[in-house]
């Protein structure tokens, strides 16, 4: 992949939604267009600074599963494969 996020900006790659019904039902990803929630970060960028200028290190590392807001992602293709960009701050937990 030769995208390099800035700042404090993640690359995400996104987790799959399957979900199966009460009834036992199985939809897949492309049943529901809902945005996913989850994923896994395949690239950080240094950290944001601080007003003094002093760089902010990442508090999350490549690798990490992460949930994030529904609809903060910003979507971006590249190799025909779809990506989603977001702002450390729009981080909600780690799944470990």
């Amino acid at each position: 992949m030769n995208l390099r996020p800035l700042a404090d900006r993640l690359i995400i790659e996104a987790g799959k939604k399957e979900e199966t019904t009460a009834s036992g039902l199985f939809l897949p990803d492309t049943a529901a267009k809902e945005r996913p929630e989850q994923g896994k970060v395949i690239a950080i960028g240094p950290g944001r600074l601080d007003e003094k200028g002093v760089r902010i290190p990442m508090s999350v590392k490549i690798g990490d599963t992460i949930v994030f807001k529904k609809y903060s992602p910003d979507e971006v293709e590249i190799d025909k494969k779809e990506y989603l960009v977001i702002s450390e701050s729009d981080v909600l937990a780690v799944i470990e």
